[in-house]
């Protein structure tokens, strides 16, 4: 939004108007919901004319569907925001556009899981293509951080080191790690925009070591703490997917943080030192409220106390 706006686009708004919505008072903004069935609708955007649309919130093949075929004959451009979960295997490093992409048996089913988020997404990058052939981007991004992240999973590791002590460090300083800071895939879509980029584009992230981010976290604040390194073996056993962002680097998740975005990087992709990501992360979570800060990923205290005293016994 505020790279649109610094490079004096106009821009429109389509959402309910629940979510924090005097956020933007100065933009056109649209109400209705993306479900054709639900209160209204998509009517508000039938008629109108935008150079290009950006669909950051399809879910379902369905309503993306629908989207797509109404703006189909007044939009140039589509782009739609997938996932890089859109794949069906995690196990192979270094792969890029071409892998194969993630099936389901029940191409109808309307529940988010973590077995149906990719195969969901495929089909609604297939509803995208097939209503504007020739006039669609699909984005693949992966953790998507950096301030104003609701999800607390990037957050959780700045604010954690700033806490202080000792800090239970998941897996190896090696092991790889991706994560794309908002601000730079928000300005890269706008470029999108202005260039016409169509096709397919990764946007996972630079490939860094997990060691390195939690350094940049640990210079992002004066407080003092220490790293404890437990191997993802062992965290895989007694606490699968309780540390956020890290994947173990074994067996199917190998290639998990090892995506290639070429691609989008030569379409002009530029990504920032993850040490300005953890930075301001951290600056942004210290501003929020006490009654109203984000809820953070990870694991409690008490429990990141636990896997540690286990470990040291082991």
């Amino acid at each position: 939004m505020d790279a649109a706006r610094k490079r004096g686009h106009e821009l429109t708004l389509f959402n309910r108007g629940k979510t924090r919505p005097g956020l933007f008072p100065n933009i056109e903004q649209l109400h209705g919901d993306r479900d054709p069935d639900k209160d209204g609708g998509i009517q508000a955007l039938a008629g109108r004319k935008w150079d290009a649309v950006i669909d950051n919130s399809g879910y379902f093949p369905r309503t993306v569907a629908a989207s797509a075929r109404l703006l189909a004959p007044n939009v140039g451009q589509y782009i739609f925001i997938s996932s890089i979960s859109a794949y069906a295997d995690n196990s192979i490093e270094g792969q890029d556009e071409t892998a194969k992409l993630a099936t389901t048996s029940d191409p109808s089913v309307e529940k988010v899981t973590n077995e149906t988020f990719g195969p969901l997404k495929v089909l609604c990058e297939k509803a995208s293509q097939e209503a504007l052939p020739g006039r669609t981007a699909v984005v693949r991004p992966g953790y998507i951080v950096g301030p104003d992240d609701p999800s607390g999973r990037f957050a959780y590791w700045p604010v954690r080191v700033d806490r202080g002590g000792e800090v239970l460090a998941p897996g190896a300083p090696a092991d790889p790690i991706q994560i794309i800071d908002v601000r730079d895939l928000g300005a890269w879509l706008i470029s999108v925009v202005e260039n016409r980029a169509m096709g397919v584009f990764n946007t996972a992230g630079p490939i860094r070591k997990w060691g390195d981010i939690l350094a940049a976290c640990q210079k992002a604040t004066p407080n003092k703490s220490t790293l404890t390194w437990v191997p993802g073996e062992w965290i895989v056993k007694q606490a699968p997917w309780v540390f956020p962002i890290w994947a173990p680097y074994l067996d199917k998740y190998k290639g998990f943080h090892t995506w290639k975005s070429d691609r989008a990087v030569k379409a002009g992709l530029v990504y920032r030192p993850y040490a300005e990501t953890a930075a301001d992360t951290l600056k942004w979570y210290k501003t929020q409220g006490e009654g109203g800060r984000t809820r953070l990923a990870g694991p409690t205290a008490e429990k990141e106390a636990e896997l540690l005293a286990a470990w040291k016994k082991k």
